[in-house]
């Protein structure tokens, strides 16, 4: 998911935050362990009921690294890429500490894509013999889109500044 914050009169550059979608909400994982963990239950009681005395034990490990697997997925959603621009400045911040792994001048920045243009398979931006993939976990449709915004917001800021009049 691609969200653009706009300039304003407070912050005069451009941001593109990119997260990866998240298909579920967090009550919805919720109710997916819940509808995991009934028949697991039931099935581990009519096997203990049978004579199976490990069944309830081995049910109680499979939902602990069910549940475990979820709260990573849940967790995994939770990463982002922040692109900053303005006319002095691309920046690339990238979480969980929103720490800059990029930046450079906008006229030195060179955007690549890799794979095919409608639906490339990596987006690379590149300065002085560095380059940082962006967007490695968005879905191909939106990285065409990830590129479209990027190529405008770096001609943009590529343009020289309105000479001051007096």
């Amino acid at each position: 998911m691609i969200v653009e914050l706009p300039p304003s009169e407070e912050v005069p550059e451009v941001q593109l935050v990119l997260r990866p979608r998240r298909i579920l909400t967090q009550r919805q994982f919720f109710v997916l362990f819940v509808l995991i963990a009934v028949p697991v239950s039931v099935v581990a009681g009519f096997s203990f009921a049978v004579g199976n005395a490990f069944a309830p034990w081995f049910a109680v490990l499979d939902l602990a690294i069910v549940a475990v697997a979820l709260r990573w997925v849940w967790r995994s959603g939770d990463r982002y890429e922040r692109i900053v621009v303005d006319g002095r400045r691309f920046e690339i911040r990238r979480s969980p500490d929103d720490a800059r792994v990029f930046e450079a001048h906008p006229c030195w920045v060179r955007l690549s894509v890799r794979g095919n243009a409608e639906t490339p398979e990596r987006v690379l931006i590149g300065s002085a013999g560095r380059q940082v993939e962006v967007g490695s976990f968005l879905p191909p449709v939106e990285r065409s889109e990830l590129v479209r915004r990027l190529r405008g917001l770096v001609a943009q800021a590529q343009r020289p500044l309105p000479a001051a009049e007096s």
